[in-house]
């Protein structure tokens, strides 16, 4: 026990947070993986999922071992992220998608490490504001933003997006002036209008073609579109499967057999490994996943996994709120808010909410890159946890001190009768 207790240090309910998307993603990637063994070794899928996990923990146990002062280290690299995304604009491509850069024979996403990098870059600035005028940690914020979600913009609109709405919550979190905020909202919201405008306008056979069609506008379109309009039922004879060009149909495809998934959960599923619609859903084992998992665990299943990112946002609260720093306070509340707003978004895609936005579920889907930028977060947020305590609140290390200090008394008083 005092093995574990040397090892796991830092806020137990995080770890065990951590340990149970662990678990539940190996059975479920396991599980959700067969359209893949049939192409490959049986064995391959999982034993490679779990090899990131493994890595993946070695990185949270390195991570956590860290003062949370070192942290804002990584907020420097911000700049050669932009370089390794604008990279990505130009190099070869993976699944008709320049999200990937391959060095050196191994491939990865640098718009993960933006993500990371540009969150411990606001945590940074927003802690500086005794010392820096508002408007120059207000300015500098958007200007990162600015250009880090522009990079990403492109080929994944999405994240993009979603790492906006957490940087937004982080400067509401940091006290930036009310009249500033007002003034961001408005402005997105008429850029949003008008983009959304522009492409629901545009016809399609516009934007598949230059400059339109190396923008993705088409997908963006086509997702949109498959979302506001009636979907043809998968059971339907007239829905011919793959056979429909375009990637509206791909997409209502895929929302179809998700919500097919889901109502074949009911209350408590098909027990883990009894799926059936993994065999059609192409992205089973990372987009939709929590479909599987809710046909497999049913709705309670299902709710017990919200229930988990809900817990975890609310704990990192817990932790930033007894933390008497402000870099570890907006550190802790970024990373965790990313992890919340990630994993709503695919629940959301998974049960038709919102359209396809390709977003994985943390910890939880099959992954690499995604994975361990993932255990870096739930490193963050431990590593405060375990130095970043406030006076009157004692360190584990002084409380086992203490322990051990009363153990040797208590030894040697009874060494002396």
């Amino acid at each position: 026990m005092d093995f574990f207790n040397k090892i796991f240090r830092g806020d137990r309910v995080i770890w065990m947070i951590f340990l149970f998307l662990c678990l539940i993603s190996i059975v479920e990637v396991y599980s959700a993986s067969s359209i893949l063994t049939y192409k490959t070794d049986y064995w391959k899928p999982i034993l490679r999922h779990s090899l990131f996990l493994i890595v993946g923990m070695g990185i949270v146990l390195g991570i956590h071992a860290i003062p949370p002062k070192f942290f804002s280290i990584i907020g420097i690299l911000l700049p050669i992220m932009w370089i390794l995304l604008a990279v990505t604009l130009f190099m070869g491509q993976i699944n008709d998608s320049s999200r990937w850069l391959v060095i050196g024979g191994a491939s990865f996403q640098p718009s993960e490490f933006a993500k990371l990098c540009l969150i411990v870059f606001a945590a940074f600035m927003l802690s500086k504001h005794k010392e820096d005028k508002e408007d120059q940690r207000f300015r500098w914020i958007i200007i990162a933003t600015a250009i880090t979600c522009a990079l990403i913009f492109k080929e994944n609109g999405s994240t993009a997006i979603l790492l906006f709405v957490v940087i937004y919550l982080m400067m509401l979190i940091g006290q930036i002036p009310w009249k500033k905020m007002w003034k961001l909202t408005l402005i997105v919201c008429c850029i949003g209008g008008i983009f959304t405008a522009f492409l629901l306008l545009i016809p399609m056979e516009t934007l598949q073609k230059k400059p339109y069609n190396i923008t993705r506008f088409d997908t963006w379109k086509s997702r949109i579109e498959s979302f506001s309009e009636k979907k043809v039922s998968v059971r339907d004879p007239e829905f011919k499967i793959y056979k429909d060009k375009g990637q509206n149909h791909k997409d209502n495809y895929q929302e179809s057999h998700s919500k097919i998934a889901i109502a074949n959960g009911g209350i408590v599923g098909k027990m883990p490994g009894n799926s059936v619609e993994r065999d059609f859903l192409p992205q089973a084992f990372s987009d939709f996943i929590y479909a599987i998992i809710i046909e497999e665990t049913g709705l309670a299943g299902g709710f017990c996994i919200l229930l988990f990112y809900v817990i975890l946002l609310i704990r990192a609260g817990f932790i930033a709120n007894r933390s008497e720093k402000l870099f570890p306070k907006f550190v802790v509340m970024g990373a965790a808010l990313l992890l919340f707003i990630q994993a709503l978004t695919n629940m959301a895609v998974a049960v038709g909410l919102i359209p396809v936005t390709g977003q994985t579920l943390p910890l939880i889907s099959r992954g690499g890159t995604s994975i361990w930028v993932t255990c870096v977060y739930f490193g963050i947020i431990l590593s405060v946890s375990r130095f970043d305590n406030p006076k009157g609140i004692k360190r584990e290390e002084e409380i086992e001190a203490e322990l051990i200090e009363q153990r040797e008394i208590s030894l040697a008083e009874g060494g002396n009768l």
